[in-house]
């Protein structure tokens, strides 16, 4: 009973949040979606609102790039108008972060896949190519490989098959769920190669995390923030530099750059959507379900997201790796039905 009670103050405290407009407080509805999150995810979900407002037959939806993890925090901060309806994310939502949205009163979130991208390797089409390895990558930008202090300058100090010049790497800061996808798919695969340190994960989690997750900040590894088309800039400026961003960026920008092999495997869509390829990773959008039905149109952009994901949707057309048909059919029942996501199905 109290759990039903504080469920109808949350959605009533929504529905009164989104009859005050967030813009000078006056009476009514916010009748445009509100969408922050995942620079990877932004370019989808753009080509989504559009769809959705063609011919003016919605409103078109407000979108913000902030990275998965700024937008979580926006997106968990409450429900109202004032709040995000939909969070776009390159990584699943931790624990941590639903138990987040749960204490500040979003209690019912919707996890949707909306299909599946890879960490992308790349590199100027003018530079000089070559191929890595995790481990390779790894130690390259780790702060503290295999615990101890990151001494190489060149690639050629890594291994003396790479070529001999400055380690110079772009890539995304620690707020992007790119960010944690090329730590957890790429740098700890090389890290637990070290068996030492593979056992650290069960002895000591903080310092095999600490070993295995932070980058270096002596320069060689550049945080180049949200924007991607900084680190393909930044590409073409100097070929000998190498970035790090989702595949469909890639595929985007192919007339200037070109993806670097992984364990011998190029990225493109079908390394990728096999599991072939080492840095591959599902994508998600998170709705508020408190606003399906204060926000119009909240359910059928969803809906249009998940059906435009298919093999032959227009979100592949734009880069978008399709999920298997199974997991695009759970989805489709997981939105008609609002189906909220326990931290139970986190741990």
């Amino acid at each position: 009973m109290l759990r039903q009670i504080a469920f109808l103050a949350a959605a009533s405290l929504a529905l009164a949040a989104c009859q005050d407009q967030a813009s000078g407080g006056q009476s009514g509805t916010r009748s445009e979606i509100r969408i922050v999150g995942s620079s990877t995810v932004f370019p989808f979900a753009k080509a989504v609102a559009e769809q959705f407002s063609v011919n003016g037959s919605n409103p078109s939806p407000i979108l913000e790039s902030t990275g998965t993890g700024g937008g979580m925090n926006l997106f968990c901060a409450g429900v109202g108008a004032n709040t995000p309806d939909i969070e776009n994310a390159s990584r699943r939502i931790k624990a941590s972060e639903l138990e987040l949205c749960q204490s500040n009163g979003v209690t019912d979130v919707v996890e949707v896949q909306i299909g599946i991208d890879g960490i992308a390797i790349a590199q100027a089409n003018n530079g000089p190519s070559f191929s890595l390895t995790p481990v390779q990558i790894y130690k390259a930008i780790a702060e503290r490989p295999f615990g101890k202090e990151n001494k190489a300058k060149n690639w050629s100090d890594i291994d003396p098959s790479l070529p001999n010049f400055a380690i110079n790497v772009y890539g995304p800061p620690s707020t992007s769920g790119t960010r944690d996808a090329l730590t957890e798919l790429i740098m700890e695969v090389g890290c637990i190669t070290d068996p030492e340190t593979k056992a650290l994960k069960e002895s000591n989690k903080t310092e095999f995390d600490a070993i295995c997750h932070e980058v270096r900040a002596d320069g060689a590894y550049v945080d180049a923030g949200e924007n991607d088309n900084l680190i393909v800039q930044k590409l073409k400026a100097n070929p000998n530099s190498i970035g790090i961003f989702g595949y469909s960026f890639l595929e985007e920008n192919l007339d200037s750059v070109r993806g670097i092999p992984v364990s011998g495997v190029n990225p493109s869509y079908e390394a990728i959507a096999s599991g072939e390829y080492p840095g591959a990773r599902p994508l998600y959008i998170y709705v508020k379900k408190q606003h399906v039905g204060v926000i119009p149109g909240l359910k059928e952009y969803v809906l249009e997201f998940v059906n435009a994901g298919t093999a032959d949707g227009y979100l592949v057309k734009a880069g978008l790796i399709a999920a298997p048909d199974d997991v695009r059919e759970n989805m489709l029942e997981v939105v008609n039905n609002m189906t909220p996501l326990s931290i139970s199905e986190l741990k």
